[in-house]
């Protein structure tokens, strides 16, 4: 399955962004499908996770301002992100069966 990223950009601090992951195939069987960020020069950290069933884990530092969802209708996993920080900064992948995207920048500013 390819995924494809989107709806990232700059936006200040306090602000909102959803971001969206198309997937190429049906998502349906899909169980598990999550949502990691890198920062510049970090590693790769995991942000969201939802399996089949809608059950979802957050990262502390997102908890109560994130929310992961998925549309199998659509064949599309999302990333809702409230309340904003600078150090919610980076390139955003959605993640499936192994397979990642090639990410969606992510810019909060101060």
């Amino acid at each position: 399955v390819q995924m494809v990223e989107s709806g990232g950009g700059l936006v200040q601090a306090g602000g909102s962004l959803r971001l969206s992951c198309a997937a190429s195939e049906s998502i349906v069987n899909i169980n598990n499908m999550a949502w990691y960020r890198q920062a510049p020069g970090m590693d790769r950290e995991l942000v969201a996770t939802i399996n089949s069933r809608g059950n979802t884990y957050y990262a502390d530092s997102v908890k109560g301002r994130f929310t992961i969802a998925r549309d199998n209708a659509k064949n599309t996993l999302y990333l809702q992100m409230n309340s904003l920080k600078s150090e919610d900064t980076g390139t955003y992948y959605c993640a499936a069966r192994g397979n990642w995207g090639k990410g969606t920048l992510v810019t909060v500013s101060s």
